[in-house]
């Protein structure tokens, strides 16, 4: 099945869906269009313009995996840029990285993800209550990092209302594959107008099994000729000793990814003061996590340079090959360690004129050591604090809506053999307003924000930026069942200090990374339209966008080595990102305390870059087809997930093509009540199919498998 078949064929799934609910429910009157509110968002509670996404109790059960990149990964739009099962950020639209911001209640993770794929980021995803997704540029409200996206994970740390008794939720799990354990635990309660709030949770696993080699095929075909055309220059000796190492190395990595075990545990403590003002409070947390990179690199060329340098000292030669494949059978570890301290107030009609007012301020402090064979060998630290205000006004000329302020610092530096950026302070700071009116049926959106970035490293030339973002949407109500949106924005990103100031290896990317001081404001103009429809019994969204970048920032590859690397350079060119994506569901049969609902969704993005020659850029993720089925009733829940991933050809310079692959999930759980608690026994397979799985927006795909077949079992209570 081609590209164009997938597509025609999701379409016609997906109308099929409405034409089927839609003549089943011809003779009873449709409720209006649920909407959803996404609290990350002012204007949620009458509806968005801008494509939007929630997780949450059911759903979000059967959906949490390793990381919050996984988490969401199979949502419409939504991909994983893994680096194992320790790291994986979102990708929204074929955009991740740093222009995807990821927030823990409207607040940055603070955390040094955005700076390279082999980060963790340091939410667990086990403890999130809500996950939501504005899908497209969101930099109105939390600034130039979010010209792709926002993912906001929700964990009620600070307690906001004081709760009736003891509420929580408790959970265990384990897994086959890579002896994976968890548990978590969560506890809300007070008294009178206090407040508290506690959680804990510990998750680790081995090294996770992989239904083939740990490098594509595709890899191991680029190396087989690079390796023929060396062999023509070597001698006999040469050959016999390479072929003997590549032979123990292929052994070694079949079957079994090593490095990729993952430890982590954590917890927080939170209070606050609630009363007719509403509430004021205060939370800290930790977590640390120790994780394997099986991915990182070390320079592939850098041994044979010099042995054609010193042809002579064959001996020292052999020593530093058998030291070299040393460390690739033993992986670097990343130990990561952080401190965070949130304070949030929300009131309640402070002054006339203003509806509510919202202060929230992290402060983090933060550091990984990316440990060598036991010793540190580069050291990631990063403190950084972000706080924002925001005040809900009453309508003026008939514009609701609301007006605030964001700053932020953070003083990031690398410290270590593979230090790739000198240290760097960065500094934000933005005003912004979003208001929203109705003119008759229709309601309209629109927003404005300033933003200032101002970097100063401790080697090379500060730099500061200044960036204006605008939006402007339409909301039009097509009848009881279908609503459809336009959305058009104008937004301006700063590049952040990696893109600017690099000029080193990058072992977490394979590459040697060089950035360009001289880099302008990436700027953005978006158009989004969005078609939704919706019953008791059925539903169906679809979204059509296209993005057009000046000044797109991208590593252009140049076919050169540095020290042992692939040489990538930090760039600017235009670039366009137009994509599509639907999905739909609906109720086929209905039983006195049951029901059975298939859903179907398609998605895809399909950019380019404006330079002669080769137009794709990299890390773009397939197209994707997703089918589902769920029964539910009273006691039963069962999910059945299949997602068949494309395979990815139109790749970069210098990029490896990715195989498509199949991802079958199930799930069952059985429910049992007593008063108001839910205790959930579950049984859950990922990966029925035992495939192969490389995702094209991971750094590491080429080396890094997801994993394979894994079967897990455990508990969730929610009292």
């Amino acid at each position: 099945m081609n590209r164009m078949q997938r597509i025609f064929a999701t379409v016609a799934i997906c109308l099929g869906v409405v034409a089927f609910a839609a003549e089943a429910s011809d003779e009873e009157p449709s409720p209006e269009l649920e909407e959803i509110v996404v609290t990350a968002h002012p204007l949620a509670g009458d509806g968005l313009a801008q494509p939007s996404d929630v997780m949450e109790t059911d759903e979000l059960d059967r959906k949490i995996v390793d990381n919050i990149g996984a988490t969401v990964g199979n949502e419409p739009g939504i991909h994983n840029s893994a680096y194992g099962v320790g790291a994986g950020r979102p990708v929204i639209h074929g955009l991740g990285g740093a222009r995807v911001r990821i927030m823990e209640e409207r607040i940055d993770t603070l955390d040094v993800s955005v700076s390279s794929g082999d980060h963790a980021v340091t939410v667990d995803p086990y403890l999130v209550e809500r996950v939501e997704i504005l899908k497209g540029s969101s930099t109105l409200l939390y600034g130039s990092g979010a010209i792709g996206g926002v993912v906001d994970v929700q964990t009620n740390r600070i307690p906001n209302k004081v709760p009736d008794g003891i509420e929580g939720s408790f959970g265990v799990q384990g897994s086959d594959n890579g002896n994976g354990r968890n548990g978590s635990l969560r506890l809300d309660g007070g008294g009178s107008n206090i407040a508290w709030h506690i959680d804990a949770f510990a998750r680790e696993s081995d090294d996770y099994d992989i239904p083939g080699f740990a490098e594509s095929a595709a890899f191991r075909a680029a190396e087989e000729e690079e390796h023929h055309d060396e062999d023509e220059h070597e001698d006999e000796h040469e050959d016999d000793d390479h072929g003997h190492e590549e032979e123990g190395h292929e052994e070694e990595a079949y079957g079994h990814l090593t490095g990729s075990g993952v430890e982590v545990r954590g917890g927080s403590v939170g209070f606050s003061l609630v009363g007719d003002f509403g509430f004021a409070g205060i939370a800290t947390s930790s977590l640390d996590s120790t994780y394997g990179i099986p991915g990182h690199s070390h320079a592939h060329g850098h041994h044979d340079e010099e042995h054609e340098e010193h042809g002579d000292e064959e001996e020292h030669h052999d020593e530093e090959e058998e030291e070299h494949h040393d460390d690739e059978e033993t992986p670097p570890v990343v130990d990561l360690e952080q401190t965070r301290i949130d304070l949030e107030a929300g009131l309640v009609d402070p002054f006339a004129g203003i509806e509510n007012l919202n202060f929230r301020l992290g402060i983090n402090d933060y550091e990984h050591a990316e440990n060598e064979a036991g010793e540190v060998g580069t050291l990631f630290t990063n403190e950084a604090w972000e706080a924002r205000t925001e005040l809900t006004h009453a309508s003026i000329n008939g514009w609701s809506g609301a007006l605030g302020m964001q700053l932020g610092n953070r003083e990031f530096s690398v410290a270590g053999e593979e230090a790739f950026t000198p240290p760097v302070d960065t500094s934000t700071s933005g005003l912004f307003w979003v208001g929203e009116r109705s003119l008759g049926e229709f309601g309209l959106e629109a927003g404005l924000r300033y933003d200032r970035v101002a970097h100063d490293p401790a080697i090379g030339q500060s730099r500061s930026f200044n960036g204006v973002s605008a939006s402007l949407g339409l909301i039009v109500p097509l009848s009881e069942r279908w609503q459809g949106t336009l959305l058009t924005d104008f937004s301006s990103r700063a590049p952040v200090g990696e893109e600017l100031y690099s000029d080193s290896p990058h072992p977490g990317t394979g590459v040697f990374e060089e950035g360009d001081p001289g880099l302008g404001n990436e700027k953005a103009r978006n158009f989004a339209s969005t078609l939704s429809g919706g019953g008791d019994d059925w539903s169906l969204l679809g979204t059509f966008y296209y993005t057009q970048f000046s000044g797109f920032i991208y590593q252009a590859a140049t076919g050169e080595e540095r020290e042992g690397f692939d040489l990538r350079r930090y760039s600017q060119s235009d670039a366009t990102f137009p994509g599509f994506e639907v999905e739909g569901r609906v109720t086929v049969a209905k039983w006195a305390e049951g029901t059975l609902d298939i859903g179907a969704f398609f998605d895809m993005v399909a950019p380019s870059i404006d330079v002669s020659g080769n137009d794709n850029l990299p890390l773009i993720p397939p197209d994707r087809i997703g089918l589902s089925l769920e029964f539910t009733n009273d006691r039963l829940r069962l999910n059945v997930d299949y997602v068949r991933a494309s395979e990815q050809n139109d790749v970069a310079e210098f990029e490896l093509p990715t195989e498509s692959y199949d991802d079958l999930r199930a799930r069952i759980a059985w429910r049992f009540r007593a008063g108001d608690s839910t205790v959930d026994v579950f049984l859950a397979g990922r990966n029925l199919t035992d495939d192969e799985q490389r995702l094209h927006t991971s750094v590491v795909k080429d080396m890094v498998p997801q994993p394979g077949r894994t079967i897990e079992t455990g508990v969730r209570m929610r009292f």
